[in-house]
């Protein structure tokens, strides 16, 4: 009796994630399939699932209009320089906090976690003006800081939990054979947490890609990345539903590629690495 419920829950649970992720993929497979339509198909009532005239017109016409090939450099050089940035300050904060911690260090962590919080157009005039005059305005650099600066809370977190995984007497052998701060951190920290480390870089890089907000209103054309590129496409004349559908899938077909051969990782970075 107790190992037919078991199955039974089992069965119920396992048809429960599928549904759930079929709603969560459903939209993107709805984008991709409008992407191959005409405007008039994209639109017509009731929606057509796969009975259209398959086109590539929206694609071709998407190609002609927007150079495609520098918003993607945009975003990849933003994106991997934004998480590049981020590694390179969040690893000593969250080695130091991680075993070197302090009354507040407890404090600290909860307090930079906090500032995610805060709605993001509530600073959105001050970093507007700072860019301004300091020249950032619709470039790289100054898209790639912001967007390190918001989430570095998340990548120091992930990172310190990943550290408290690794026994301290290891670093303290290490000290004892000479090793200085940045040989324990090069040498012997961060071999042992590549898995953390991994894990928090994926994340960041999908972060960064998929941010619209600070792209959309930092950059207008030279430091523009894919999320403008989509955006692009709706216009005071209305919505071209196909053309926006294939503007989006262009843009969400490199991040979704990387999400699925570095799943593992992910799933791995993100229960694991977990705060607990």
């Amino acid at each position: 009796m107790a190992r037919n419920i078991s199955t039974t829950r089992k069965a119920v649970m396992t048809a429960l994630a599928w549904g759930i992720a079929l709603a969560i993929f459903f939209p993107i497979l709805w984008t991709i399939l409008t992407s191959f339509k005409s405007e008039a198909d994209a639109i017509a009532s009731p929606p057509r699932f796969l009975a259209f005239d398959w086109t590539l017109d929206s694609y071709r016409e998407v190609q002609s209009r927007s150079n495609y090939l520098r918003h993607f450099l945009n975003s990849v050089a933003i994106a991997l320089g934004s998480t590049a940035l981020g590694l390179l300050i969040a690893v000593p904060a969250a080695w130091s906090m991680a075993f070197q911690p302090t009354r507040r260090t407890r404090d600290v962590l909860m307090w930079m976690l906090s500032t995610k919080m805060m709605p993001a157009v509530g600073v959105l005039i001050p970093i507007y003006i700072l860019f301004q005059r300091l020249g950032l305005l619709d470039t790289r650099t100054g898209v790639l800081v912001v967007l390190m600066l918001m989430n570095l809370p998340i990548i120091i977190w992930m990172l310190y939990t990943y550290f408290r995984e690794i026994p301290g007497e290891i670093l303290e052998a290490a000290r004892m054979d000479g090793a200085g701060l940045w040989a324990e951190i090069r040498h012997v920290l961060t071999p042992m947490a590549v898995p953390g480390i991994a894990s928090t870089m994926l994340l960041n890089v999908i972060l960064a890609w998929n941010e619209a907000f600070w792209t959309l209103n930092l950059t207008s054309s030279k430091a523009a990345p894919l999320s403008a590129f989509i955006a692009s496409y709706s216009s005071p004349e209305g919505l071209f539903y196909a053309k926006l559908s294939a503007a989006s899938t262009m843009a969400i077909a490199p991040i979704l590629i990387l999400g699925w051969f570095s799943q593992k990782q992910l799933v791995r970075g993100l229960t694991f690495g977990a705060v607990k």
